[in-house]
């Protein structure tokens, strides 16, 4: 029998914590034998589709294969199915909604990254995209640092007050929104972006020094949020070296691997350091690996199954 979880089973299910610990076991066992493969297909008209393969983790005896159709203008934007394999039979464990999983995977995975580089003081954050990436860094974020002001800006100006409205109270610290991402970033110590942009939003003369960046739209060809003069000037840390050259925040910048200063695997396993001066910027841009999605899934599927949670169904009934 498989097992199907929508979003609201898992978000029953887990806790910010829970996925927190399994996504930081991830990163510090090492990235594997097996290279993490990403297709990004466009389609006609305004969306494409996705497909990550394969979700390995060791020690956890599955793996996971996503597709996502993404559609900007869409709410949810990323639509799709994780499938969740025992990894001796190939049985099919579980389908996860995908939105969901994105979402927790990348926001929390990020959360790491913001902390690993941020300097310990200062906790004043701006979120420009107000989205559910966003969201889920911040509740992360929230976990593992103090957070001692928000500012928001979005597109959309009603959705960034709502953000700013509920997370403000959820931290008890003020929150306010921006007009623009130059606004929202002014006095920040942390910026979180999360947005479709195809152009960058933010260029050097924007940052101050000291400040930690973590870019989460550049993750397929064609999207942009950090100018190339802020990235040259700040140390990257990426997830995977090769696709942040390939498709990720150095490809859109036009940079090479030497602008890498490595993977939050490697400083998170202490293989490179993380910030070196209080004074320099960090930037954390991934392009998101299939084995997060994995660490999630397992997670998710065990906590249903001693639950008794999510709906069963036989595929070869």
């Amino acid at each position: 029998m498989t097992l199907l979880l929508n979003r609201s089973a898992l978000e029953r299910l887990l806790d910010p914590a829970t996925i927190l610990a399994a996504l930081r076991a991830g990163f510090t066992a090492g990235p594997g034998d097996l290279a993490a493969r990403r297709v990004v297909t466009p389609l006609p008209g305004p969306g494409s589709a996705t497909a990550l393969i394969p979700g390995l983790v060791t020690g956890v005896p599955a793996y996971t294969v996503k597709v996502n159709a993404k559609f900007p203008a869409s709410r949810p934007a990323l639509r799709g199915v994780v499938c969740l394999h025992d990894l001796e039979s190939g049985e099919l464990l579980a389908l996860l909604d995908s939105a969901t999983v994105t979402a927790w995977r990348t926001g929390l995975a990020a959360a790491l990254g913001t902390d690993a580089l941020a300097r310990r003081s200062g906790g004043r954050v701006a979120v420009v995209g107000a989205g559910a990436q966003a969201d889920l860094v911040l509740r992360g974020l929230a976990e593992l640092r103090p957070v001692t002001g928000l500012t928001v800006t979005d597109l959309d100006a009603g959705r960034a007050a709502a953000f700013a409205e509920r997370h403000g109270a959820r931290l008890g610290v003020p929150a306010v929104t921006a007009a623009d991402p130059r606004d929202a970033v002014l006095g920040a110590d942390v910026v979180i972006a999360a947005t479709w942009a195809r152009r960058p939003l933010l260029h050097a003369a924007d940052i101050a020094p000291g400040t930690h960046l973590t870019s989460l739209g550049a993750d397929e060809p064609g999207k942009s949020e950090l100018a190339p003069d802020l990235l040259e000037r700040a140390r990257v840390v990426v997830d995977d070296v090769p696709l942040a050259v390939e498709m990720g925040v150095l490809a859109g910048a036009g940079l090479s691997v030497r602008h890498a200063a490595g993977t939050l695997g490697d400083l998170l396993r202490g293989e490179v350091p993380g910030r070196v001066r209080d004074e320099e910027i960090t930037v954390y841009a991934p392009v998101g690996l299939p084995w997060q999605d994995l660490a999630f899934s397992w997670a998710a599927y065990r906590a249903a199954r001693d639950a008794g949670a999510g709906t069963p169904f036989d595929f070869l009934g």
